[in-house]
């Protein structure tokens, strides 16, 4: 396990990035490369033809993503900065079921999308969240934070898609955070970087505590912290999108019609298309709607719950975060829930 996770670092992400500038380097050039076509092979034009999508879709995922990325890591350096580790082991719920359900909530107040959530979350670790409140959270705020909210109303209504949604979400988040309350603490499911620094959360006072650093200093340190955390995820938000711009050029959308009115085929067909897309939460409930008339309403709902919490992108974030083997429980859980629950609504509502 630690030779793989030695690979991932080593390897698997420094090779992506430069996959992901040669492709780029391809596709900005494609239009003067074409222009060679009578002294190239045609096979090094299809080549030049299929860098030029891919750069097209890796730059459309990576700019409707990456601002995001910086939101959530400004709230990350404002969290280490600002929030005081004391007065928050005072006020979290502490219980499984306190925690799961808070956590659900917490995006209401963090309103960032799946790539800024990851470093929020693993910031709020090293603070001293509870691991079922984190877990919750990261699942939950992608979809119950008020951007997202108002976005799927504009796109669905006040209907049962909006309603579903919400209501989906928080119940797979809350459930998947009660399962991680059982599942042993801190230490056994979360990076040694991303562990509080002791575990001990005594309320009594220092005796004798630091002086208090000045305002202009504390933004300092939080910009400071916002962009080493931008710069450190930001590589694998870089290899994901590429992934995924990859899979959406290379993988042909009509096989995915045929399969569109089963009342399971059709979840798990939007499923696999939601990690495909990767598309960022705040937008995802309009590329869905252009789904709505084809797949059935379970299938459309599975699309709009499991996208946001678990893509390419965000599960490339969680290896920074979580230890592998609780990142396949993250992926799992959510991925059954999901399942089960747009089965059982298309066959209640006859799709």
């Amino acid at each position: 396990m630690i030779e793989a996770g030695r690979f991932l670092r080593k390897r698997l992400i420094p090779w992506g990035l430069w996959a992901a500038c040669v492709f780029l380097l391809l596709g900005g050039l494609g239009s003067r490369l074409e222009g060679w076509g009578a002294v190239l092979p045609p096979a090094t034009i299809g080549a030049v033809r299929i860098a030029e999508n891919m750069t097209a879709v890796f730059l459309g995922i990576f700019i409707e993503a990456a601002p995001f990325l910086l939101l959530g890591t400004l709230a990350s350096g404002l969290v280490e900065v600002f929030v005081d580790r004391t007065a928050m082991a005072r006020l979290l719920p502490r219980s499984g079921w306190g925690a799961a359900l808070g956590g659900s909530l917490l995006g209401l107040f963090f309103p960032v999308c799946e790539c800024g959530v990851v470093p929020l979350t693993r910031r709020l670790f090293q603070k001293g969240l509870p691991l079922p409140m984190g877990v919750a959270f990261l699942l939950a705020a992608p979809v119950i934070n008020p951007i997202v909210m108002a976005s799927t109303l504009a796109a669905f209504g006040p209907g049962l898609i909006f309603w579903g949604r919400l209501g989906l979400t928080f119940v797979i988040a809350s459930l998947t955070g009660l399962i991680f309350a059982r599942a042993g603490g801190i230490q056994e499911n979360v990076l040694p970087a991303a562990q509080p620094l002791s575990l001990d959360f005594s309320l009594q006072p220092q005796d004798a505590a630091p002086a208090e650093p000045r305002l202009g200093a504390k933004i300092q340190r939080m910009l400071i912290i916002a962009v080493d955390e931008f710069f450190e995820m930001g590589r694998y938000l870089v290899v994901g999108a590429f992934l995924a711009a990859a899979m959406q050029t290379l993988v042909p959308r009509s096989a995915l019609l045929d399969v569109s009115q089963g009342p399971l085929i059709s979840v798990a067909v939007m499923v696999a298309l939601a990690v495909l897309l990767s598309i960022c939460s705040t937008v995802d409930a309009f590329i869905a709607l252009a789904f709505a008339s084809t797949f059935t309403s379970g299938s459309v709902l599975a699309f709009l719950v499991f996208g946001p919490m678990v893509d390419i992108k965000s599960t490339l974030m969680f290896l920074r975060v979580f230890r592998r083997r609780t990142v396949a429980y993250l992926i799992l859980l959510p991925l059954l829930m999901t399942l089960l629950a747009g089965t059982v609504l298309n066959l209640w509502a006859g799709g």
